[in-house]
């Protein structure tokens, strides 16, 4: 955490109304913290801008407000807290008012980025992986029909796509072709078989006539 601004300004005590010049340290958080000395060894007190802060007086607007002996009224500035408290504050110069009265604001109304965390990665929304069945379709079977030809057989029924996990890319496309064929009877082979058959009957046939 790092400092906005820092620098001496007078307050004015709350009971005795009286000047005081307090060390002020203005945080990136949106914390005011005023100390005692510029060693910043006692602590006043602490103001958080964002939470406790409403609103920035300066100048005119501090009504009843009599700056300090030395000091115009151009130099006033008063933080208005939402507990009621009002914090009188007089700077060096009206630069210097101008100059804290900006950084109280910004303090007020600005957030606070805060540094990435070392090892922290950044969530990835992205679409999801394409089916299955765009990646890797369904290989085609085919079978001999009646006419000599070949018919593919008919798809397989609907199975729910299967899932991926992050990181892992299914296989290329790749398209299969099976073909299945069955043997065909061959007349010839057939006629070929009928008429060995037959002349191996005669030929035992011959044998037992012998005897």
């Amino acid at each position: 955490m790092a400092f906005v601004k820092c620098g001496w300004l007078h307050r004015q005590s709350t009971i005795l109304r009286r000047w005081k010049k307090n060390w002020f340290d203005l945080w990136s958080d949106g914390r005011l913290i005023f100390y005692d000395d510029q060693q910043r060894r006692d602590m006043e007190d602490e103001i958080h801008m964002r939470v406790d802060c409403i609103n920035i007086r300066n100048a005119d607007a501090c009504r009843d407000l009599t700056p300090p002996e030395g000091k115009g009224r151009e130099a006033l500035l008063q933080i208005v807290c939402r507990d009621g408290r009002v914090i009188s504050l007089c700077a060096d110069s009206a630069d210097d008012a101008l100059a804290w009265t900006v950084a109280f604001q910004d303090a007020r109304i600005n957030t606070v980025v805060a540094p990435p965390q070392f090892g922290f990665t950044q969530d990835v929304i992205a679409s999801a992986p394409p089916t299955y069945a765009e990646l890797n379709p369904t290989p085609q079977v085919y079978y001999p029909d009646q006419y000599g030809g070949y018919v593919p057989y008919p798809p397989p029924p609907y199975a729910p796509n299967p899932v991926y996990s992050a990181g892992v890319s299914p296989a290329h496309e790749v398209n299969h072709v099976i073909i299945e064929e069955h043997r065909r009877n061959d007349a010839g082979g057939i006629a070929l078989g009928v008429l060995t058959g037959a002349a191996t009957g005669l030929a035992i046939g011959s044998l037992f006539s012998v005897f």
